[in-house]
């Protein structure tokens, strides 16, 4: 196939993902509007950090007036786990692959787009992701500047309305892979009832919420590997 078919390819695959960015960063614009943050400052944190988890975190730093060094460990450990989609999709990429497309690559790896990714054929085509990538972050963007306007003319009983939006994504993401695996399904299960029983334990939960997800997602996906692993076909 083409490189332009790859591109074509991903802009369709990736058309969904940007219309669901749109929505979910609209209610992240909304809570970076309260923390004093304009349209076009939005836009540009969103063009270099599109992910819905960390993006939040920086947004509540920056409200809580924290310093660089906090937010930069803030925004590593909540982002870690795209460390380990990294590692993952690495081994889909042909090994001829040149480094500067692979830095690429990275640079916009989210759930949404290592579930696209990682479904693909090997060996997956940088372009492939290239052209999701063209949609889904200016969608990503857009989404938080005009969530910020927005926060600026709607009533604030709306607003606080709206901000509750964020949740329903991470919901979209668990709900249709637990619903065709019944091993995923009680992963998640296990996963929220995890999450709860440590946030009771003081010495647990005296750690920060992203800390205590990173450990929860090495320790949770780690057993079920060891326990189900998935059966490779020959």
């Amino acid at each position: 196939m083409k490189s332009s078919n790859h591109f074509l390819k991903g802009m369709r695959d990736g058309l969904p993902i940007a219309l669901g960015y749109f929505a979910v960063a609209f209610s992240l614009g909304i809570t970076a509007r309260n923390a004093g943050i304009n349209a076009l400052q939005g836009f540009i944190m969103s063009m270099l950090n599109n992910a819905s988890a960390g993006e939040y975190a920086a947004i509540a730093s920056i409200k809580a007036n924290s310093s660089y060094i906090e937010l930069a460990i803030l925004i590593f450990i909540t982002n870690a786990r795209y460390i380990l989609m990294s590692c993952a999709l690495s081994q889909k990429l042909s090994p001829d692959l040149p480094w500067y497309h692979r830095l690429l690559i990275g640079f916009d790896i989210t759930d949404e787009q290592f579930g696209i990714a990682i479904s693909h054929p090997v060996p997956l085509p940088p372009q492939y992701l290239y052209g999701s990538y063209c949609l889904t972050i200016p969608g990503w963007a857009g989404g938080t500047a005009v969530g910020i306007i927005a926060g600026n003319l709607l009533p604030p009983i709306v607003v606080t309305a709206l901000s509750a939006a964020i949740y329903g994504m991470f919901i979209a993401v668990i709900i249709p892979p637990a619903r065709k695996s019944r091993t995923i399904m009680v992963i998640v299960l296990i996963s929220f009832a995890a999450s709860g029983l440590l946030s009771l334990i003081p010495a647990v939960a005296a750690m920060s919420e992203s800390l205590r997800i990173i450990i929860l997602t090495v320790v949770i996906s780690a057993a079920a590997a060891i326990i189900r692993p998935v059966k490779e076909e020959i």
